[in-house]
Order: C-alpha cells, then structure tokens, then sequence
C-alpha cells in the first residue's frame, strides 16, 4: 500500500478475511447512503469519540519531489477535524447560516476498491485499515456541479456498537478545488 496517508504506528498483519471483508463493504456502502441521504447526525455515528479527521492539501512537484507533493501533518489541509468540529458543522446546516448549503447539494458518494488488512496500533490494540477509492458528485442550484476523486485510509476498531472509525485520512486527487465551498463530506 501507498504509505502517504498510512498511520506510522499501524503494523499491518494480514488481509481480513471474506466474512470481515464483506461486513466492512456493507458499512462503507451504508455510510455512503447516509450522506447522499443528508442524514448526516446518523453519519457521524460511524465515527469514534477521538476520531482525526484529516485532507491535506497537495501540490505538483516533479517525480524526484514527490515525497513533498502532499502537506505533513501540521501543514495545510482542506480539512483537519475531530468528532466534535464535525459535529459543528453538522449541527450549523440547520442553523440557516450555513450558506453553502442551504439549498442543500445532492451528492452521490461512489466508494469502491476496497482494501482491508487486519493490524495492531502503537498500543497492541487490534484494527482494521482500510483503503477505499471515492467518486463524489455534487450537483447544488441550477448549474454548479463538482466532482471530487480520491482515496480514503480509514483505521476502525471494534467497539461496543460495533466497527468505528477513528482516523479517516483523506487525499484528493485535485490540487484546486474549482468547487465555490468545500462543504462535502467524504
């Protein structure tokens, strides 16, 4: 895998197996009906309490460069949130302030490639990682369209209500967003 947007202190073990694979597609398509739903309180939940929540920036630089095509962890980003700054902006939608969404955008969230390996963190504790590919088209008004590509390394764990995500590590394949906002989940 493409360590760019891996967690340093994730020891990757073994590919998860058909059962595992097949409950992590269901999630992954079920979180991608939730935001083309709106019902974005409910997609939060796919989310742990100390989730990260991060989509830096990238530039284009020549193929000797490429390890400084993407923004480090304290540099820029499109986004860096937690489980509580989402909320915030999920909870502004319905405040009427939220401007670039009111009318709301239809999206359509198209998550495929799949990738999923069992593996430890920093502390023994057991995750899954997770690498999915994005298609996102967002359609607001009469005429503004967007579409968004990329990738998604997402470390879940198991908890008590089931699979969490607690680091999404997003990277788009743009370097300009010609979109008016970026007011788009991934």
């Amino acid at each position: 895998m493409t360590d760019y947007l891996r967690r340093e202190d994730i020891v990757l073990e073994r590919r998860v197996d058909a059962e595992t694979y097949y409950a992590l597609t269901n999630f992954y398509n079920d979180e991608a009906a939730l935001l083309d739903e709106g019902r974005y309180v409910d997609w939060l939940e796919c989310f742990d309490k100390d989730l990260e929540y991060w989509a830096p920036t990238r530039t284009n630089r020549t193929r000797r460069q490429q390890a400084l095509a993407i923004a480090e962890r304290d540099g820029l980003a499109f986004y860096d949130e937690t489980y509580d700054s989402l909320a915030w902006r999920i909870r502004r939608f319905d405040t009427g302030m939220a401007w670039s969404e009111d009318p709301p955008s239809r999206t359509r969230h198209l998550i495929t490639n799949l990738i999923a390996f069992h593996g430890t963190d920093g502390q023994g504790n057991d995750v899954i990682e997770v690498r999915t590919n994005f298609y996102v088209w967002r359609t607001r008004l009469e005429r503004e369209q967007d579409t968004f590509v990329g990738t998604r390394t997402d470390v879940l764990r198991q908890s008590g209500e089931g699979l969490k995500i607690f680091d999404r590590r997003i990277l788009l394949d743009i370097n300009v967003l010609d979109s008016k906002n970026i007011s788009t989940f991934f």
